[in-house]
């Protein structure tokens, strides 16, 4: 591999008379785009009461179909990670924003269950899938040296806060005026976003004739310019995870926290709700107070990243995780409890606060490879997921309650809060000769 140029004479941006770094603009389109790709895929919630009532499909069918889009979702993060190295990430991002226009308008013309498997599974979650976690991480390392953990908790959040907020008024949206309407908006919004992404974003700060933020003008080193196949490289960060041990701890616990959060509360906290008499748009509010709550837990989160153990800020995350879903069952009714409230606060405090120390630890064990093995570990945590999601339509159907679903997830949150003490970080000479 060769070595992107960089001339270390060269003035900085802020000598050459910029007010902002380039860097942060890109992080504020980049989040705006998870914001949007992350709510675009959990969209499908809010819209399984409607198609229920419309078409008579089952939870199992549609929880099927959401079930796919998740692991989409998760699958797709290590190739995305490796083509945003070969083709860059405008051109990943837009092409992401176009699937995710065309699964969601193509969703209004279905008559048929299976349909829901192409629109809503393979499209979208191609699309947002495309533009996960893996987006941050590529970002932030690329662009960042400084305050890396702050900006990965940053647009953390937004793919968390995104996938909540986003559902009120796509639920009101398919309250008022119909499913169809809420898709087809989703699909214009997606397409808008593509003109900003293609005028902001560059693919790494030489681009903009600057460094990354905080890198030293003296001493800093552009990474090597990827070569070989995306496929190829991808496959290759997976075979050199397989044998660490912290891979498999880390994949563990992230496919728990997927299974609790995306996968049972972002797709079925809704029609449980609705169970106990709850409205569907209350219920979507509720989830939209947990993403603005997890703004300050995942940003937090990052900031802690910084200077405490990653592993220890696992165990407690799961910990709390874990006692929350075991008291959701009996929180649940038509009207609003403040237990319920306090549910809300702290589920959104620690819904995906676990990212930021997760991808600390991959850029920690792993080096150069840290964002495509986090690609796989964020693969994980959508198996988990789209495993949570089915199996919590199914329990749904058969026993005629979620409870269970909710006791199993709290159970999980203990293994993970257990597991991730297992990924410790190597000593760098083992690191370089594994």
């Amino acid at each position: 591999m060769s070595e992107r140029a960089v001339d270390p004479s060269r003035p900085s941006a802020s000598a050459r008379g910029h007010r902002v770094h380039p860097a942060w603009w890109v992080a504020a389109v980049v989040f705006l785009a998870i914001f949007g790709a992350a709510g675009f895929r959990a969209a499908p919630g809010a819209l399984m009461v409607p198609l229920h009532d419309e078409f008579g499909w089952s939870t199992t069918v549609m929880s099927a179909a959401v079930s796919v889009n998740l692991l989409l979702f998760g699958l797709m993060a290590p190739f995305a990670a490796a083509l945003m190295d070969r083709l860059g990430i405008r051109l990943v991002v837009s092409g992401a924003l176009t699937l995710i226009a065309l699964g969601s308008a193509g969703s209004v013309v279905m008559t048929a269950s299976w349909q829901l498997f192409v629109f809503w599974g393979l499209l979208i979650g191609t699309g947002t899938g495309s533009m996960a976690l893996v987006l941050a991480a590529t970002v932030t390392n690329r662009w960042f040296v400084r305050r890396r953990g702050l900006v990965m908790g940053v647009l953390t959040a937004g793919s968390a806060t995104g996938q909540l907020v986003i559902l009120p008024p796509v639920a009101a949206l398919a309250d008022g005026v119909g499913w169809r309407v809420a898709s087809l908006v989703i699909g214009g919004v997606a397409l808008l976003a593509v003109p900003l992404v293609w005028l902001v974003v560059r693919d790494h700060p030489a681009d903009r004739g600057a460094l990354p933020y905080g890198a030293d003008e003296a001493t800093y080193v552009a990474p090597p310019v990827a070569t070989g196949g995306a496929f190829a490289r991808a496959v290759d960060g997976l075979r050199y995870a397989v044998r660490q041990r912290a891979f498999w701890a880390l994949a563990a616990a992230f496919a728990i926290c997927g299974a609790t959060t995306n996968g049972l509360i972002g797709v079925h906290f809704i029609p449980s709700a609705h169970d106990h008499g709850m409205p569907e748009t209350t219920a979507a509010g509720l989830l939209a107070v947990v993403g603005v709550f997890d703004i300050v837990g995942t940003i937090a989160s990052g900031w802690l990243t910084d200077s405490v153990d990653p592993r220890l800020l696992l165990l407690a995350y799961y910990a709390f995780r874990g006692v929350g879903l075991l008291l959701l069952p009996s929180l649940l009714s038509a009207t609003m409890h403040p237990s319920m409230v306090l549910f809300v606060v702290v589920y959104g405090l620690d819904w995906v606060a676990t990212v930021p120390p997760t991808a600390a630890l991959c850029r920690e064990l792993f080096g150069e490879r840290g964002t495509i093995v986090f690609g796989w570990v964020f693969a994980s945590h959508q198996v988990g997921a789209a495993l949570a999601a089915f199996a919590a339509g199914v329990v749904r159907d058969t026993f005629g309650t979620y409870s269970y679903a909710f006791w199993g997830g709290a159970a999980l949150c203990g293994v993970a809060a257990v597991v991730s003490l297992l990924a410790r970080p190597r000593p760098a000479a083992a690191l370089a000769d594994a």
